[in-house]
């Protein structure tokens, strides 16, 4: 509640049942974990912002160290033992990944028949490549700082923990790792940078400049009814947490109406919890009766029908049915996630007992242990699966409502990332929104949303970037007219910023096409348009050393004409705008 009223979140917790015990609780050793998610462009200005508050040798980021995954390890033994690359790369290409998570090599011989060969191979080689990889798998391979994690000290923090500089010397980080620091007492907080803030911040400016609408996504209706009809289309290419395919099928059949319903798939779709999805979704529609053990579990599981999914569910169970306290439920909780059988026994014997004080028969108690035994090590974080839900639903809300603008904002904020440029693009052409190619005339770093059509964000253009479209910016603004021709451009720009890679993009994204012409004609011409721009600013440059030298702006002199050139066909041209766009 505290956290709600000084808005570090915007979940509240009554609202939701989230209970203060799985936060922090007296028996709890370990201190609390505390996420705080910032638009990823500002979280080096709250880092600035902590370190000015608390004192500059008080605060520092912490160190991660990278392990060998299968993969890695793998590669780094047959180096070493001198196997060829291509037999390598026949291992290491059929070892799959999960959720993130590249499987063990353990893993990937008991599940891929393609692997199957490596156990019965008796070539010496490949036996000594899985063995010393085994036991290599895991370990350091080298350290790195932790994306988020900041640590904060009530003096110097080299009094407590010992110190290390990172990358460019300038940034310094812990020598202890996370789990380090804590065992240490120290209080470390993960200050993540996330893109969807600052999508959603974007679109609201793109819509506050092009509709005149000002929006408090926190305010925004939590039970909008075209906000579930595209989360029921599965049209959520670009919503934080549902982007997947998987994710999109289960939501077509799901139809979700509430934000509980989003915070269950949310927590569901994991790897363990998975298998329930179905079941949860058959339970929904009344295609599955919903059967308690017992009546009281009804209020606890009524939301998720009648199946665990959070972490907070189990300790409200052993709460209400055992008649432990919420602090205690939460070390059960904890004791059946490590599966520490000496605490689990006691455990068991403790809440069979508790729960026969409230009148439920050791039958039933026994069932509803084993039932959250089950799920104690699949549970969720309700709490971290709500806020992220909350943020999912912002962000459908706006596809819903403000479309050309929210797509315009993802693809402004992936601009860099061609693979996620490529899907927004293919969303748009699903969704009916035309997509316009830049023009040099209408320079714009980010993409832009103007007569309901999205202009191409000329950064997003391969071999661009930010600093030449701001060249082109000034050198526009300053010249006070139209560029005329690529002639007319290259003598005005600076061409060591713009160069002659970034003016094949260009061209082929089509930021020349309102000059007339065709693409094959300007592309062919670069070389000569960069020569005669050069010779051009030669001249200019003789002039100004004469006292009475009249006007050298380009429209003073003859500029060149296209050559004749064999136009792409439109399979060609497309090809080629692919290749430029990266």
């Amino acid at each position: 509640l505290v956290a709600y009223a000084l808005g570090i979140t915007n979940v509240n917790p009554l609202q939701y049942n989230l209970l203060f015990e799985r936060f922090l609780n007296p028996a709890r050793k370990s201190m609390p974990d505390i996420d705080v998610d910032f638009a990823d462009d500002k979280r080096e200005e709250v880092i600035s912002y902590v370190k000015e508050k608390y004192g500059e040798n008080s605060v520092a980021q912490i160190i991660t160290f990278n392990r060998l995954s299968s993969k890695q390890v793998i590669r780094d033994v047959a180096r070493v033992l001198k196997i060829p690359i291509p037999q390598v790369d026949n291992i290491t290409k059929w070892i799959p990944s999960k959720f993130g998570r590249v499987f063990t090599i353990d893993q990937a011989l008991a599940e891929v028949p393609e692997l199957a060969w490596l156990k019965k191979s008796d070539d010496p080689t490949i036996q000594e490549l899985l063995k010393y990889a085994r036991i290599l798998e895991g370990m350091n391979r080298n350290a790195s700082k932790h994306a988020a994690g900041v640590v904060i000290t009530p003096g110097d923090v080299s009094d407590f923990v010992p110190l290390a500089t990172y990358g460019d010397e300038s940034t310094v980080v812990t020598q202890f790792n996370m789990k380090d620091l804590e065992e240490a007492g120290l209080l470390k907080m993960d200050f993540l940078g996330l893109d969807t803030l600052s999508i959603i911040r974007d679109t609201l400016e793109l819509v506050k400049q092009n509709r005149g609408i000002e929006i408090n996504i926190d305010e925004i209706p939590t039970d909008d009814k075209r906000t579930y009809e595209l989360f029921g289309r599965g049209q959520t290419t670009a919503v934080f947490q549902f982007e997947s395919a998987p994710m999109r099928e289960y939501l077509k059949k799901l139809k979700p109406s509430s934000i509980t319903d989003l915070a269950a798939m949310n927590a569901l779709y994991r790897p363990g919890p998975m298998d329930f999805i179905d079941d949860f979704i058959s339970r929904k529609h009344g295609k599955k009766q919903i059967v308690y053990p017992h009546p009281v579990l009804e209020s606890i599981l009524k939301e998720t029908y009648g199946i665990i999914v959070y972490q907070e569910q189990v300790i409200q169970i052993a709460n209400r049915v055992a008649g432990m306290s919420l602090a205690d439920a939460d070390l059960l909780r904890r004791a059946m996630g490590k599966k520490d059988l000496k605490a689990m026994q006691e455990q068991r014997e403790k809440f069979i007992a508790g729960a026969g004080k409230n009148n439920i028969s050791k039958k039933v108690a026994e069932e509803i242990f084993e039932a959250i035994d089950k799920f104690a090590n699949y549970g969720f974080n309700k709490s971290h699966a709500v806020a992220y839900s909350i943020v999912a639903y912002q962000t459908a809300y706006l596809k819903a409502h403000f479309l050309e603008e929210f797509l315009a904002a993802n693809l402004t904020n992936k601009y860099d990332n061609t693979d996620k440029v490529t899907i927004l693009l293919e969303d748009c052409r699903k969704l009916g929104v035309k997509v316009q190619p830049p023009d040099i005339n209408h320079p714009t770093v980010n993409f832009k949303v103007i007569k309901g059509e999205i202009i191409f964000g000329m950064a997003a253009i391969k071999n661009v970037g930010v600093q030449a479209v701001q060249e082109i910016q000034s050198v526009h603004e300053n010249l006070g007219r139209d560029f005329t021709s690529i002639y007319d451009f290259c003598s005005h720009i600076d061409t060591r910023v713009v160069n002659k890679r970034a003016l094949e993009g260009l061209v082929l994204a089509g930021a020349f096409d309102s000059f007339g012409g065709s693409r094959a004609q300007h592309f062919g011409e670069i070389e000569e348009a960069l020569a005669f721009g050069s010779k051009l600013k030669s001249v200019k440059e003789s002039h100004t050393d004469s006292l009475f030298a009249s006007s050298t702006d380009t429209m003073d002199f003859q500029l060149p004409s296209l050559p004749d050139v064999r136009p792409w066909d439109n399979k060609e041209r497309l090809a080629k705008e692919r290749q430029g766009l990266g």
